[in-house]
C-alpha cells in the first residue's frame, strides 16, 4: 500500500497511517519531530525530504528490517543524529541526509548497514570524517561528501568501502590529503576533488586507484614546484580523463597547466623532495584553526570552465514533484492499495551513458544523479546485422560465362604466335 501526503502543510506525523504501508510520502511539509510509533515496521520506502525536522529519536526505526529507502534529506535544522539511528536497517540500501545542516557525524552511524549503496552526505557542514566510518559499508557504490567543510581526509577515512565506484569530495576546504587515503578504493572509476585548497597531491595516493576513469583537480591552488614531481609522474601515465592542473606558483609557472609540463621543468630537483611527500604529515591546533578560516581558491579562468560544464553537461531531475512515485496533492491524503496503480519509486541512483563530458560542476537544487559520466564500456547491439554477400560486376560474370568468347580468344592466340614465329 501506498500514502500519499506530500505538500499538505502538516506539522506531525498525520494520524491514520495503515499498518501495513510500504511506501509512504510525506516531503514538502512542515514536520519537526519523528518518534517511535510514527511509522510501522512493514515500511519499505519514505520520503520524508523538505520538511522542519529537528529531531529523530534513535528509535524511530527500530526493527524496521524491511526498510529500503529512506530520504532524510533538505531538513536544515537537524543538525545532528544519534550514532544509533539507523541500526538495524540490513535491507537499507539508499540514505539521503543532504542539507541536514550536520557538522558532525557520530561513530558508528553506518554501522551495519551491508546492504547500503548510496550515501548522499552533500552540502551539510561537515568538517571532520573519523577513522573508519564507513567500514561497514562493503557494497556502497556511491558516496556523496561536496559542498560540505572537510580540511583534511586520513589514511582510513574511506577503509572497507572495497566496492566504491564514485567519490564526490569537491567544494570542500580540503588542504591535505594523506598518501594512503584511497588505499581501499581499487575499484574506483570516478574522484572530484575540484574546488578546494589542495596545493599539492602526492602521486602516490593515486597509484592505489587502479579502475579510475575520471579524474577532476581543477579549481585548487596548485604549487608546481619540485614536490608537485610525484603527482606529474603520474598523471603522465595515468590514461582516462583527468581535468586541468593549474599552478598557482611558483611564479614562473603561475597559469601552467601541470600536465603539460616537461621533464626539463623538474631537471633541478633532487631526491629530498620525494622524501618529504613520504611523510606522514599531521595538523597542530594552530593548523586546525587557520584551516578552518580558509576558504576554496577559484580562479576567473576556471569559474567560467564550471560555469560552462554545468549547463553542457546533462540535465538533473526537476523539482520534487517530477520525481519517481510524486503525486499531485490533493485535499486529503490517499492510499492505493493496488501495486499496480502505483509503481513503486526507483532509486534515485546514477544512470550510465556512454559519453565523455567536459569538467563538471553539478546542479545542487534538487536531488541529482551524478550518471552522466560513463563507467563501462559501450554495449553491442543484442542483434547483429546480416552483411550482403559481395559479387563480381553482372558484366563479368557474364563474360565468363560465354563460351564463345573463349574460342574467339583461344584463335586468336595461336594466330598470334604463328606470326611472331
Amino acid at each position: 500500500m501506498t500514502v500519499s501526503c506530500q505538500a499538505h502543510n502538516f506539522v506531525t506525523i498525520p494520524e491514520g497511517i495503515p499498518e501495513d504501508s510500504e511506501r509512504i510520502f510525506l516531503q514538502n511539509n512542515q514536520i519537526t519531530l519523528l518518534l517511535r510509533g510514527h511509522f510501522s515496521p512493514s515500511m519499505v520506502t519514505l520520503w520524508i525530504y523538505s520538511n522542519n525536522i529537528t529531531f529523530i529519536d534513535p528509535n524511530t526505526f527500530d526493527g524496521f528490517i524491511n526498510l529500503e529507502e529512506l530520504d532524510l534529506g533538505d531538513n536544515r535544522y537537524l543538525r545532528a543524529l544519534a550514532a544509533d539511528t539507523f541500526q538495524g536497517l540490513v535491507k537499507l540500501h539508499a540514505l539521503y541526509l543532504y542539507k541536514c545542516g550536520l557538522s558532525s557525524l557520530p561513530s558508528g552511524i553506518f554501522g551495519g548497514l551491508h546492504n547500503l549503496q548510496y550515501l548522499y552526505l552533500q552540502d551539510n557542514h561537515i568538517e571532520f570524517l573519523q577513522d573508519d566510518i564507513f567500514v561497514d559499508l562493503v557494497n556502497l557504490s556511491h558516496l556523496f561528501l561536496h559542498g560540505n567543510k572537510l580540511w583534511s581526509l586520513h589514511q582510513n577515512t574511506f577503509r572497507g568501502l572495497i566496492n566504491l565506484d564514485r567519490l564526490l569530495i569537491h567544494q570542500n576546504q580540503l588542504q591535505w590529503i594523506h598518501r594512503r587515503a584511497f588505499h581501499d578504493l581499487r575499484r574506483l572509476t570516478t574522484l572530484f576533488l575540484f574546488n578546494n585548497s589542495l596545493s599539492e597531491l602526492q602521486g602516490d595516493c593515486l597509484a592505489h586507484l587502479g579502475a579510475l576513469e575520471f579524474l577532476r583537480l581543477n579549481g585548487n591552488p596548485w604549487s608546481c614546484d619540485c614536490k608537485a614531481r610525484s603527482l606529474w609522474e603520474w598523471l603522465h601515465r595515468f590514461r582516462g580523463s583527468s581535468s586541468s592542473v593549474i599552478c598557482e606558483s611558483p611564479e614562473q609557472m603561475h597559469g601552467k597547466d601541470l600536465k603539460v609540463l616537461r621533464a626539463e621543468d623538474f631537471r633541478n630537483c633532487s631526491g629530498s623532495e620525494s622524501l618529504h611527500q613520504m611523510k606522514t604529515h599531521t595538523f597542530s591546533t594552530a593548523d586546525r584553526g587557520s584551516s578552518k578560516s580558509h576558504h576554496p581558491h577559484h580562479s576567473s579562468k576556471e569559474k567560467g570552465k564550471e560555469r560552462g560544464a554545468e549547463n553542457s553537461l546533462h540535465q538533473p531531475p526537476g523539482p520534487p514533484g517530477s520525481r519517481p512515485g510524486y503525486r499531485k496533492p490533493g485535499k486529503n491524503c490517499t492510499s492505493h492499495k493496488s501495486r499496480n496503480r502505483t509503481s513503486k519509486p526507483v532509486s534515485l541512483g546514477p544512470r550510465k551513458h556512454g559519453q565523455e563530458v567536459p569538467d563538471y560542476v553539478p546542479d545542487y537544487q534538487h536531488k541529482y544523479s551524478f550518471g552522466a559520466m560513463p563507467t563501462l564500456s559501450p554495449k553491442r547491439k543484442g542483434k547483429c546485422t546480416r552483411r550482403t554477400p559481395i559479387r563480381p560486376p553482372s558484366g563479368v560474370q557474364q563474360a565468363a560465362g560465354c563460351p564463345g568468347l573463349r574460342a574467339s580468344l583461344l584463335v586468336f592466340l595461336v594466330v598470334l604466335a604463328a606470326v611472331i614465329r
